[in-house]
């Protein structure tokens, strides 16, 4: 029996302007949990629904900073890079996604992608919007873990994780502000950052966005693969 299919997007780095970028961990972590990786680079937003006809379950990965102004308000002075072609881009598949229920797994900026695309805000720079808040970016590696993040109970991401408290890695210096419609928080640092966000099952068949890289982990412990197979599980359940 195939596979089924998981659209993975792309980064724009900041240092190479021409250039589209794909960690491999990504790749390895669908492949890994037993799906078919498929990339989309940056195009046009009218041609998302053409695109997500390819695939069972659409996977929006980490990158630059997101345009503000896509969530009404004004640039703040630690705002990096922004890619606003990528940003409607990825909105757009976000939301076509959701409209045809198919599985969608948001990491890292991907989950500020999700709550966007909902109509959320995101705060622009923790170490200096958010109080008494606590690293998010440090100098490590990829697979190091930096905090630990409380998984709150009743949510689907409790369910694939089975646990209440996680160690995670950590490399953003942004987070969602407020919640976009029909998403709810289920997961939070310490210092009350928000670590992930989820659409009830109730609502739609698969929706979990994690603002640490759990992709990372793939082949270190202490490993997220239970994330990865869910979304998989799901993308094999929307071929049926």
């Amino acid at each position: 029996m195939s596979r089924p299919a998981v659209g993975l997007t792309i980064e724009n780095p900041r240092a190479e302007l021409e250039v589209f970028r794909l960690r491999e961990d990504y790749v390895r972590a669908v492949e890994t949990a037993g799906a078919l990786p498929l990339i989309f680079a940056p195009g046009r937003p009218e041609n998302a629904p053409e695109l997500l006809d390819h695939v069972q379950a659409l996977l929006l990965t980490g990158g630059a900073d997101i345009d503000p102004g896509l969530y009404g308000e004004e640039r703040h002075p630690a705002l990096g890079s922004v890619f606003r072609g990528r940003d409607e881009f990825e909105i757009a598949l976000c939301r076509e996604a959701l409209r045809r229920d198919l599985p969608v797994l948001a990491i890292c900026r991907g989950h500020q992608v999700l709550n966007v695309a909902m109509g959320g805000t995101l705060v622009q720079d923790i170490p200096s919007q958010v109080p008494g808040a606590g690293a998010h970016d440090p100098d490590v590696e990829r697979w190091e873990t930096c905090h630990d993040v409380r998984i709150l109970p009743a949510t689907r991401l409790r369910e694939i994780l089975g646990t209440e408290k996680v160690a995670v890695n950590s490399f953003h210096h942004q987070a969602v502000k407020q919640l976009g419609e029909g998403l709810v928080v289920s997961a939070q640092s310490p210092d009350g950052v928000v670590e992930g966000i989820e659409m009830p099952r109730q609502a739609k068949r698969f929706v979990v966005g994690v603002q640490w890289h759990p992709e990372s982990f793939w082949d270190h412990p202490p490993g997220f693969a239970p994330i990865f197979e869910a979304l998989v599980t799901a993308a094999d359940g929307s071929r049926r």
